[in-house]
């Protein structure tokens, strides 16, 4: 499942980010949602969280617990 739709993600599940640093690379960090940040129903760049540890990226994966 790709991070497009708002309805798709929810706190607390395993998520892969782009951080905006990393935006050219296409590097992956995992780690689980703590907030939704995006408040239309779809980004076609990815939904944009902050995760447990703090870090914000817009969702490329999400991970079925």
């Amino acid at each position: 499942m790709n991070g497009q739709n708002r309805k798709d993600v929810l706190p607390n599940m395993t998520v892969d980010i782009v951080l905006k640093k990393d935006q050219k690379t296409g590097k992956l960090t995992r780690g689980i949602v703590k907030d939704i940040l995006t408040k239309s129903s779809t980004h076609p760049h990815g939904i944009k969280v902050r995760l447990k540890d703090g870090q914000i990226g817009r969702v490329q994966v999400i991970h079925s617990n």
